[in-house]
């Protein structure tokens, strides 16, 4: 498998970032810091989560986790994949880390400062 040889890392944007409702499943892991994809994904509001998707011009913020392989299957089975996200690995400050994604991005509200923390709560 593709980046099973060395360390596992994980770049998350959404609900598993620290302080929000599915950090727990990142229990194990080992924080690294803060990153900034490159400009090129679509970030959209589903309500309850974000979906990253290919094809954007947007640059996502998030962390990036040292994992094993046990955290990243129990990753898998929350994400849905490889029936609903797909994942890919992407550079960042630490080396290649995994990150979920869509092929496409469903219609719900675009996030175009990449920021999940930042969204607009509805009134």
């Amino acid at each position: 498998m593709v980046g099973s040889a060395g360390p596992l890392r994980v770049f998350v944007y959404g609900t598993l970032l620290a302080g929000e409702c599915n950090h727990g499943w990142l229990a194990g892991g080992r924080y690294l810091g803060n990153w900034t994809t490159a400009p090129r994904y679509r970030l959209v509001d589903t309500g309850p989560y974000p979906v990253l998707a290919l094809g954007g011009r947007t640059a996502v913020r998030g962390e990036v986790y040292a994992i094993n392989r046990l955290i990243l299957d129990q990753l898998d089975v929350l994400e849905g994949y490889p029936a609903d996200y797909g994942r890919v690995l992407i550079p960042t400050g630490w080396g290649r880390a995994w990150v979920y994604r869509r092929r496409r991005a469903p219609a719900a509200r675009l996030l175009f400062d990449g920021d999940w923390r930042r969204r607009p709560f509805p009134q």
